[in-house]
C-alpha cells in the first residue's frame, strides 16, 4: 500500500472560515475524510502546522520512506529557502499544491521558492488540486 503524506502550512487550519471567496467553505479535515474514501488503496496521512521548522521536521520524518508528499506550504512558498532545501534533501518526491491560483494574485505570490524543488506545481484548482496530486502518485 502506498503511503502519501499531505502537509499544509500556515493558516490552512482556517479553511472553511478564512476568506471563503478564495478558499471555499469546507474544512480540510472534512475534505481529508473524502480523500480517504476516494483513495482506499492508499495510506493517506495529514499534517498541518503554522510553523516553518515543524514543516521541515515533518518533511525529514517522512521524506525517506513515503511514496509521495503533497505540500501546500502556503505563504512559506514564496520565501522559505529552508523548506526548499528540505525538499531537495529528501528522497520522497513532492508535488506542491495551491488552492488559489498563485499566478493570478499579488506579485509576491507568483514566485514559488519551494516549487522549484518539486516535481510539479498544481495551482488554482481548489481542493481538487490535492486529488490531482494524489492521482499522480498512485499512477
Amino acid at each position: 500500500m502506498k503511503q502519501i503524506q499531505i502537509i499544509n502550512g500556515p493558516n490552512l487550519n482556517l479553511l472553511g472560515v478564512r476568506e471563503p471567496e478564495i478558499y471555499g467553505n469546507q474544512t480540510f479535515e472534512d475534505f481529508f475524510i473524502e480523500l480517504k474514501h476516494q483513495f482506499p488503496e492508499v495510506s493517506l496521512h495529514y499534517y498541518q502546522s503554522n510553523h516553518e521548522g515543524d514543516i521541515i521536521d515533518k518533511l525529514h520524518e517522512v521524506g525517506f520512506r513515503y511514496d509521495g508528499i503533497v505540500l501546500n506550504s502556503a505563504a512559506y512558498t514564496h520565501y522559505s529557502y529552508a523548506i526548499a532545501d528540505a525538499i531537495k534533501a529528501i528522497k520522497t518526491p513532492v508535488i506542491e499544491v495551491h488552492i488559489s491560483d498563485i499566478y493570478a494574485r499579488e506579485d509576491f505570490r507568483k514566485i514559488s521558492i519551494t516549487g522549484e524543488s518539486c516535481l510539479q506545481i498544481i495551482s488554482g484548482k481548489g481542493l481538487p488540486g490535492y486529488v490531482e496530486a494524489i492521482d499522480k502518485f498512485v499512477k
